[in-house]
């Protein structure tokens, strides 16, 4: 079977010009095709010699996973299911603003945090997925609005990428960095570290280190302010409460080069943490903690079979002006392709679930 090219770094394409008897200096070239043009085409790399092509094209591959579907939301959201070579299959979403966008990208199959908000979670855990399979999603998207080769950031319309689709990206941790370093990686995709977050439920040992090894955003699906609350929601809170979580949070800002916010985000769940009690409860934690934070306020997105309900809008902004007035950001996410089951926790492999219908 042939190797896989994309989700190789510039070391590890250096080792393979080695056992192709090429030089160094091909390894530019070829991180240059794949990554920066988008080519999945030997015959197209023009600056490599035919030799080298041919042996290109006899060892490796430049591959896509193949779109299973692509739903397009009123709003513009555009949803893909795509499937890799072994049939599994992830969701990502591209989320559009006026003038730019986010791409939200997946890095396990299923998710095993089973947190109860979460339709994700409903999904058996079946594996990480690889460096490649997270990079690919990316160009996928790119692949879908024509965006190649790379843009400038003053012309890109995907401009982010949140590591926020299925599964916990900090327990599939030395494939996402490997993942982020090829798409931070200047001369190939280009995207800025500021461009990037990365959300984690809350996995306090990886924190740290996601810091030392890629410099991007944090985002800390928080959810409650308190043990008590948050243990009832999210499993994941008795390996790693809250004090460890604020701890590791502390480490990330001490770490970072320049400092900035971590994104705080919170599910507004009707009767269970969206009391101004909690509230006030959330501005102590992080103010106990010395944490420069900003909140992300965000509907519940009903999904069947989940017993939970949306705050009202009325409570969501009560509780938002709780937080500002103690000069806390506290936006309220605008739920984006909810017709299309790729809001915020709504994300799962739904051609296995019959989705297609």
């Amino acid at each position: 079977m042939k190797k896989e090219l994309i989700g190789l770094s510039r070391e590890e394409l250096l080792s393979e010009m080695n056992t192709l008897g090429e030089s160094s200096f091909r390894v530019k070239q070829l991180f240059s095709w794949l990554y920066n043009k988008g080519c999945t085409d030997f015959s197209q790399m023009t600056n490599l010699g035919k030799s080298l092509r041919a042996k290109l094209e006899d060892s490796y591959q430049i591959t896509r996973p193949s779109i299973v579907y692509e739903k397009n939301s009123i709003d513009r959201t555009r949803k893909w299911l795509v499937e890799f070579q072994d049939k599994e299959q992830v969701e990502c979403v591209y989320i559009p603003e006026e003038d730019r966008g986010a791409v939200c990208i997946s890095t396990q199959i299923g998710c095993a945090q089973k947190c109860a908000f979460c339709h994700t979670g409903t999904q058996r855990m079946k594996r990480n997925l690889t460096a490649g399979e997270i990079v690919s999603q990316f160009m996928v998207a790119r692949d879908s609005y024509q965006e190649w080769p790379t843009p400038t950031n003053e012309t890109r319309f995907l401009s982010n990428i949140v590591v926020m689709g299925m599964g916990e990206p900090l327990y599939n941790y030395d494939n996402l960095v490997k993942a982020l370093n090829i798409l931070l990686d200047p001369e190939g995709l280009a995207l800025s570290r500021r461009k990037i977050t990365v959300s984690t439920a809350g996995i306090a040992d990886n924190i740290p280190r996601l810091a030392d090894d890629t410099g991007v955003k944090l985002a800390i699906s928080l959810h409650a302010p308190t043990n008590e609350v948050r243990n009832q929601i999210m499993p994941i809170n008795r390996k790693f409460p809250l004090e460890v979580l604020m701890e590791a949070c502390q480490e990330f800002q001490r770490k970072q080069q320049h400092r900035q916010y971590i994104t705080m985000e919170y599910i507004m769940i009707k009767g269970l943490n969206d009391s101004l009690a909690l509230a006030h409860d959330l501005v102590d934690l992080v103010e106990k903690n010395k944490l420069e934070v900003k909140f992300n306020l965000i509907p519940f997105n009903p999904w069947e079979g989940c017993p939970f309900e949306p705050s009202t809008r009325n409570q969501i902004q009560k509780f938002a002006s709780f937080l500002e007035s103690h000069h806390y950001p506290a936006p309220i996410r605008v739920s984006r392709g909810q017709d299309i089951m790729a809001a915020c926790g709504q994300l799962k492999s739904a051609f296995k679930n019959k989705d297609l219908e």
